[in-house]
């Protein structure tokens, strides 16, 4: 069915309601709950800050390839991508040929990459890595989401502040108290037939710890409604990272009040049949159709890109070596990748750890920047956040001038 989801994170348990064959609505019945629905701030003037999730363990090494450091040739005899293969090389680092339809934005300096990137704490264990990457707080005891606690900093107002596409379960980045919207697609976000008199039936008079959601979903859905018919201005992949990165940018220029959106693009866990960098081969087709939709998603966004930052994450890289499947296992040091107007990209930044044995961890690439640091650049320089405390504990932004000041 369609769902109408807001999500929160509590220390007690979840309440769940089903408004007939169209909606759910799940927030918090915890408590003290009630005190920290409040939809009070001031309007957001920040970038709209996309976190696309690479689920499964992207492979940095093969999208943004160390072309420069011998030993990356010597690690992946048969899926290392030649020197030759790559695009818009600079004698250290080159681009993997699929990822051609975002060359003229590397060009034009709105697409760059932090190499080297990891997490504090790194597992090899898919759920426990993400549940770790996505809740942000190392070494503290914050049980929240980070996209919560970035809303929560914001003093989002607008019902569709926070957004999941391409998904009804919310982004586990925006588990906690502020209320957000997770949905399919924008079309598809709706009551089947005329049920919002009773929905407002229904929560008449009810406790505000359940009303307040309440109003939140109707508020929601009459912001979508509102948008009318759309008819982008690029033509996406017919996928679903297609799809949802479409109706991102739909929200965008419809000025719906978005300051964060989460997006997933899985399917990276490529233990065996990595492939060679030609059109056909597993990593190759993948990471054309990531660039492709990108492209596509920067193109609609037309002068709106200016005010958009996107960033992507994965729960962990992969190892150096690769493995006798012609694949890479689980590792550690990854790449993001950075898009949008306000990106200094054109280069990989980061300080590069070497891929000598002795400078790698445990047979990985070596993290030397915490990738919560690369947020906090951003969160800072775009998005209008001061200090990055109640975001992510004792954590300082990059230095690396990732992103030019708002």
């Amino acid at each position: 069915m369609t769902a109408v989801t807001l999500a929160s994170c509590c220390v007690s348990r979840r309440g769940v309601l089903t408004i007939g064959a169209g909606a759910v609505l799940t927030g918090l019945v915890g408590e003290g709950l009630a005190t920290r629905l409040a939809f009070a701030g001031t309007p957001h003037t920040g970038d709209t800050l996309v976190v696309l999730s690479l689920r499964g363990g992207f492979d940095g090494l093969s999208a943004i390839v160390p072309i420069g450091d011998p030993d990356y040739y010597t690690a992946r005899p048969g899926i290392a991508v030649p020197k030759a293969s790559v695009i818009a090389g600079d004698g250290m680092f080159g681009l993997h040929p699929a990822l051609a339809p975002l060359q003229a934005r590397w060009q034009a300096g709105t697409f760059g990459a932090v190499h080297a990137v990891g997490q504090p704490d790194p597992s090899r264990s898919h759920f426990q890595a993400m549940e770790r990457m996505e809740r942000a707080a190392a070494g503290a005891s914050v049980r929240t989401g980070w996209l919560d606690r970035m809303l929560g900093v914001t003093g989002a107002t607008a019902p569709m502040a926070g957004i999941t596409v391409g998904s009804t379960a919310p982004a586990r980045a925006f588990a906690g108290p502020t209320p957000d919207v997770s949905m399919v697609s924008v079309d598809g976000f709706k009551l089947s037939g005329d049920r919002m008199p009773t929905l407002a039936k229904l929560f008449d008079g009810a406790p505000d710890v359940l009303a307040r959601p309440a109003r939140a979903v109707a508020a929601s859905l009459g912001t979508v409604a509102a948008l009318g018919a759309y008819t982008p201005a690029a033509t996406y992949p017919a996928t679903p990272l297609g799809n949802a990165l479409k109706d991102v940018a739909r929200l965008v220029k419809g000025n719906a009040g978005l300051i964060a959106a989460a997006v997933d693009y899985g399917d990276w866990d490529m233990h065996q049949g990595l492939g060679t960098p030609v059109k056909g081969q597993r990593m190759y087709n993948h990471l054309n159709e990531l660039a492709l939709a990108l492209e596509a998603f920067a193109t609609d966004l037309g002068p709106a890109f200016g005010r958009v930052t996107l960033v992507t994450l994965s729960e962990f890289g992969r190892r150096v070596a690769e493995n006798g499947s012609r694949g890479v296992d689980h590792g550690n040091g990854n790449a993001m990748l950075l898009l949008g107007g306000g990106v200094r990209g054109g280069r990989v930044h980061g300080a590069w750890p070497g891929l000598a044995p002795a400078k790698l961890t445990a047979g990985d690439l070596a993290a030397t920047t915490d990738y919560r640091s690369v947020i906090g650049e951003i969160l800072q320089r775009r998005c209008g956040l001061g200090s990055l405390a109640d975001v992510f504990p004792n954590v300082s932004p990059s230095e690396y001038g990732l992103v030019s000041a708002r």
